[in-house]
């Protein structure tokens, strides 16, 4: 018996020696950095692709969809461009990253994303991966530049000085002034809303984008470093300008309208009511123009198909794809006439508030998942894939648990979703907003009416109940819920925010 000890103890010793060594050799091997592809589309709804039962055929985004894990109750931080895209590259919310509006345009006093917010694009150029970035930006002059990108085609065409005066939009004030005096465009169109655009698709901007694209992967597939992309669209973003055959695509006779189309806002905030960019004014609309500009969004979508499905060749001919994690995302929706809205503005309704994302895993089993993730969560799991250093405090979480269980990984916790609208070009909202499956709650501190939502019942957000009492303790819920939410990420109006919340509940 006391042989058989000794030897199981040797050998015991033997492995341990074995496995000191194996760790040791473990540590100083060269960390095995995966290829990341991130194709970023601007103002794209959740609910337009074929494989979400929409109105478009989007073979080429469905069967990428297919392979990877569906987030079907993704949400974006704002519904607004550069504020989102400051929490998709850094993970932060605007009042820790610093940009909470949009930049160089009309009323805004932000011209970039400070540059000491490094974000995904310089985290992974410090840890020697080959950068590119092809297309809108939005985030400032040269910025990406700045960061350290390998390769940049800026389709904003802003490598211009830094601190240039920002736009005003008078060309469009002009051309809806027409409109509402009759005039239209050529082929009888609203070229502020929709156009028919001459060429072909070679001719346009998206063409031009997947093209640099094309060759940052070229480029890519003949380093030895690792290669993180980001491909970023314009499309579907208002207006929607295409040329033909998607101009004609769809037929607007056959357009379904939804259920909140231009319903009446009654029980809303005053803020739904203003006219914050030109073309917010949207009066001179008719039932015609809104099911036209539903059609050409359309086919700007079928465009977009045709786009990712030439990258996607390209990456498979470099022999890219096999490994390549590739991330597909929306920075956020867009209203199409839902409660008689255009474009975007501040406020939370699901049309803006939810975007696409799904994600393509090498090895990972398809998956779909309907527990809410947020923007913010894409930074922190690309951070998790590249083995990137921290670079400070973080408000998003990593997909990881949900990608590789589901829903069940986060079994039992309460599936929220944040939401902020804090500016629009120079006007202060303050709008923060909290969503569950079932209900949602907007706070409005600009103003004296809050909103909340029975999304099971209407989940076209037509009724208001803030102050209905057969909802006080769904509501009172929301409304803890929210401000948990505001202590976790250190949010400067939580003292606001509880000050109001007491009056209304004469506390």
């Amino acid at each position: 018996m006391f042989k058989k000890l000794m030897a199981l103890v040797v050998t015991s010793l033997a492995f341990g020696v074995i496995n000191v060594y194996a760790d040791k050799a473990d540590a100083e091997a060269p960390i095995k950095r995966p290829n990341v592809l991130m194709l970023l589309f601007d103002d794209m709804r959740f609910d337009t692709f074929s494989y979400r039962d929409g109105p478009v055929s989007t073979p080429n985004i469905d069967a990428l969809a297919n392979q990877g894990i569906q987030f079907n109750q993704a949400m974006t931080s704002t519904g607004l461009c550069s504020p989102s895209r400051a929490a998709l590259f850094t993970g932060r919310w605007g009042h820790k990253n610093g940009l909470e509006d949009n930049i160089y345009l009309f009323h805004s006093r932000y011209e970039e994303l400070p540059l000491e917010q490094g974000g995904l694009i310089k985290r992974a150029a410090d840890e020697g991966y080959f950068v590119g970035y092809a297309g809108k930006w939005h985030l400032g002059a040269q910025g990406t530049n700045l960061r350290g990108a390998d390769y940049v085609y800026d389709a904003d065409n802003l490598q211009h000085d830094r601190h240039e005066r920002g736009w005003a939009p008078r060309e469009i004030a002009a051309k809806v002034e027409q409109y509402k005096q009759g005039k239209l465009d050529a082929n009888g169109e609203k070229h502020m809303y929709y156009q028919t655009l001459p060429g072909t698709y070679a001719d346009t901007e998206t063409a031009r984008i997947v093209e640099h694209g094309q060759k940052m992967m070229q480029q890519a597939a003949e380093k030895e470093q690792p290669f993180f992309g980001v491909v970023s669209f314009h499309q579907p973003h208002p207006p929607y300008r295409v040329p033909e055959p998607y101009a004609s695509m769809f037929d607007p006779e056959t357009v379904e309208l939804p259920e909140n189309y231009r319903t009446q806002r009654k029980n809303k905030p005053m803020s739904q009511d203003e006219p914050y960019w030109p073309w917010h004014d949207v009066e001179h609309l008719t039932d015609t123009d809104w099911r036209k500009m539903r059609t050409f969004y359309y086919g700007a979508v079928a465009m977009l198909d045709h786009a990712v499905e030439q990258l996607l060749d390209t990456a498979k001919k470099e022999g890219l794809y096999d490994d390549l994690y590739i991330v597909f995302a929306g920075d956020q929706g867009s209203m199409l006439g839902e409660h008689g809205l255009y474009d975007k503005g501040p406020y939370a309704y699901d049309e803006l508030m939810r975007m696409p994302l799904f994600v393509r895993v090498p090895g990972e089993s398809p998956k779909k998942v309907n527990r809410q993730v947020s923007m913010l969560d894409i930074a922190p799991t690309l951070s998790e894939w590249m083995s990137l250093s921290p670079d400070g405090d973080v408000d998003g979480h990593s997909l990881a648990p949900l990608i590789e269980q589901g829903d069940k990984a986060e079994a039992g916790k309460v599936d929220k979703a944040l939401y902020a609208y804090e500016w629009y070009n120079g006007g202060w909202f303050g709008i923060r907003a909290i969503r569950t499956p079932e209900y949602k709650f907007v706070w409005n501190p600009g103003e004296t009416r809050d909103e909340f939502y029975d999304l099971r019942k209407d989940p076209g957000e037509i009724n208001n109940l803030a102050n209905s009492a057969d909802y006080k303790k769904q509501r009172d819920y929301m409304i803890q819920l929210l401000e948990q939410e505001l202590i976790r990420i250190d949010d400067p109006l939580l003292s606001k925010y509880r000050r109001y919340m007491k009056m209304i509940n004469n506390v």
